[in-house]
């Protein structure tokens, strides 16, 4: 298993690599920088005219390396983050890419791996009981709700809860964590109380999404498993129906839902991003969004190389929970 690991961390670099390339590429491809943000900002807000305000513009470029060509500005990005780990610092924000990251990030990934937690209990669950009811109104029902967890777009429901909330319950704490009164307060059942009355609705939307996959493939995995021979056979030796879903069926059903945790990770993170645009939390999403608005390069390439290194975790997680799963995938691994 060690040297799984190794190999799979190894194999991981260069593909991270092409990443971060493809990634800083496709930020500077559109026309424009941070020092045209600054220009228009002197210009519209500032009232100088467009010589002065091109003149600092230029000079913000120079003294920042805005000015150099592409390839040298990655290049100094990716030096200073591998040798130094320094991501850069922030134009936007005027503080290290690291301490905003530090910030948001932390609380995206807590968001998210709530979701995915709720998303996954709540699924699978759905799957089995609608699997041992098949075409029952009961299957009918959850199959229902899945197909519509599925089909309906997250932003969407972000909308529609937006408005209910704002125009028909009057909630003004929608783009935040806490109150202002819990925002500096220690930590207590009433804090806690309160972050869950500002963040259900994205833990709400995000979960909905991810248990309509996780009962559908559940559904289905457990309906073939259960027509399996093996499984007649433990039914054949007087098992419980109960001992047999539970200890020979669902075992088995779990393997592709498995497999799927190697994409679930970035899956939820982009469920808790859309959601979170829409309420404006202070996480990645709004993050990204802003700082792509204005060209904050650091900020956005760094925001999105981590977002594609939570896919290559989430893919070694699923590889060692499916070797513990099924213990022929430790043999075949221990063959090699």
């Amino acid at each position: 298993m060690f040297r799984f690991l190794l190999i799979r961390i190894a194999s991981a670099i260069p593909v991270l690599f092409i990443l971060s390339v493809v990634t800083f590429a496709i930020i500077q491809a559109p026309p424009g920088d941070y020092s045209d943000f600054i220009r228009s900002q002197l210009i519209n807000q500032g009232g100088a005219s467009f010589e002065q305000a091109d003149a600092q513009a230029k000079a913000y470029a120079h003294t920042h390396g805005l000015d150099k060509p592409i390839p040298v500005q990655y290049v100094n990005w990716i030096v200073g983050m591998v040798t130094e780990g320094d991501f850069g610092r922030s134009f936007f924000y005027n503080r290290p890419v690291a301490d905003v990251v530090a910030e948001r990030l932390p609380r995206t990934l807590l968001l998210a791996l709530t979701c995915h937690l709720l998303a996954s209990v709540i699924g699978i669950s759905f799957g089995i009981i609608a699997a041992t009811k098949q075409y029952s109104w009961v299957d009918s029902l959850l199959s229902f709700i899945s197909f519509l967890g599925m089909t309906v777009p997250r932003f969407l429901m972000a909308l529609v809860i937006v408005y209910i909330l704002v125009f028909h319950f009057n909630v003004s704490e929608i783009n935040s964590f806490f109150s202002p009164k819990y925002g500096g307060a220690p930590w207590s059942w009433g804090k806690f109380v309160n972050l869950v009355q500002h963040v259900w609705p994205v833990v709400a939307i995000a979960t909905f999404g991810g248990l309509a996959y996780n009962m559908r493939v559940m559904r289905g995995n457990l309906l073939d498993t259960l027509n399996a021979q093996y499984v007649e056979t433990a039914r054949a030796k007087g098992l419980s129906e109960g001992v047999v879903i539970l200890r020979h069926a669902v075992p088995n059903a779990l393997h592709p839902l498995v497999m799927y945790q190697g994409v679930v990770l970035p899956y939820m993170l982009t469920g808790e991003i859309e959601t979170a645009i829409i309420f404006a939390l202070p996480t990645v999403g709004p993050a990204i969004v802003g700082s792509m608005a204005v060209g904050d390069v650091y900020v956005t390439a760094t925001f999105m190389l981590v977002l594609s290194a939570t896919l290559i975790v989430g893919n070694i997680i699923a590889d060692i929970l499916l070797a513990l799963l099924d213990p022929r995938i430790r043999l075949g691994g221990g063959a090699n």
